[in-house]
């Protein structure tokens, strides 16, 4: 008889993108995303940073002052459209902790991504997040806000004989 535990195709995903979030310096705000295929084949992942070549020692994290994070950062979901690398994106699905802004929206339309499933809308009433509402409505994207069944995974590296 197989496991009945065994996690969900959304809560796989979704748990990448969460473990990819991990990766990121950003002390405020870590974001990690996603893209699977119609076959559920992930074809790539990404998160919050800065550009390569960009240090994470030299460029501002901060959110308010004179010079912020934002001009700089990379979000999670351009990140994986572009280490996508060309690989054609058409009809795949992105998994993200946080509804996209209007800028990743872009991207997401462009590479022709269908469906983007999350888990936060903190922001639904922000210019940005109502405008990509609007264009992913009108190019035929549609957005999903996940409920997964379990709140949480754990991730054990410790190996078998040791435990």
């Amino acid at each position: 008889m197989k496991r009945a535990d065994y996690i969900s195709w959304d809560e796989y995903f979704m748990g990448i993108a969460m473990l990819a979030a991990k990766r990121s310096k950003d002390p405020n705000t870590q974001v990690g995303a996603c893209i699977v295929s119609q076959d559920n084949i992930i074809i790539s992942t990404g998160y919050n940073g800065m550009p390569k070549g960009c240090s994470d020692d030299i460029y501002p994290w901060s959110r308010e002052g004179e010079e912020t994070k934002y001009p700089y950062v990379v979000h999670a979901e351009l990140n994986a459209v572009l280490n996508a690398n060309g690989r054609d994106l058409r009809g795949s699905k992105l998994y993200v902790a946080l509804f996209p802004c209007n800028e990743c929206a872009k991207a997401i339309i462009q590479s022709g991504v269908k469906e983007v499933y999350y888990l936060s809308d903190k922001y639904a009433s922000s210019p940005t997040t109502i405008a990509s509402k609007r264009m992913m409505d009108s190019a035929g994207v549609r957005y999903i806000q996940l409920r997964p069944q379990i709140q949480s995974i754990t991730l054990d590296f410790i190996p078998e004989e040791e435990r």
